[in-house]
């Protein structure tokens, strides 16, 4: 078994929705990237391939690249669950937290755990999904950024 651990931060910007874990959820703001600026499957990404020692997102897919501009990060993480599977891992358990401000995530939980279950062909039961918020500290609190980090355990097929 390996543990990987990943964490991504976007601002937010003006103008909605916001894109987290591979959905649409309604609001006033965006995240702003290069790609989709999915934050969650960014650190979901990170973490399968920190894990089996594979580099990182920015390595796949660099910012550099005009190809991967508004890239679906749900492709990223399709082709970051491919290569750790061809190093001969399987995803034991992804145990994800995103820290906003706002919207509340709550509501949006289970179908965000669902929608990343999906991409990486996984049970959803292996999939935690917590939302906490700034508590109005920091650029999390004040509205600015949005936060997420997943742990990743994979386990040698």
């Amino acid at each position: 078994m390996r543990i990987g651990y990943g964490h991504d931060t976007h601002r937010l910007e003006p103008g909605g929705p916001i894109r987290l874990g591979g959905i649409n959820i309604p609001h006033d703001h965006h995240l702003d990237g290069h790609s989709d600026a999915d934050v969650l499957l960014h650190a979901v990404t990170d973490a399968l391939l920190g894990a089996a020692a594979l580099g990182d997102i920015g390595e796949m897919f660099p910012d550099t690249t005009g190809a991967n501009l508004d890239r679906d990060s749900a492709e990223m993480l399709q082709a970051a669950h491919q290569r750790i599977r061809q190093a001969g891992y399987r995803i034991g358990n992804l145990d994800c937290t995103v820290f906003a401000q706002s919207p509340k995530l709550t509501p949006h939980k289970r179908t965000i755990a669902t929608r990343i279950a999906e991409i990486v062909q996984i049970d959803p039961s292996l999939v935690g999904m917590k939302a906490k918020t700034g508590e109005s500290v920091g650029p999390v609190g004040r509205g600015e950024a949005v936060v997420a980090t997943c742990v990743a355990l994979i386990e040698s097929n």
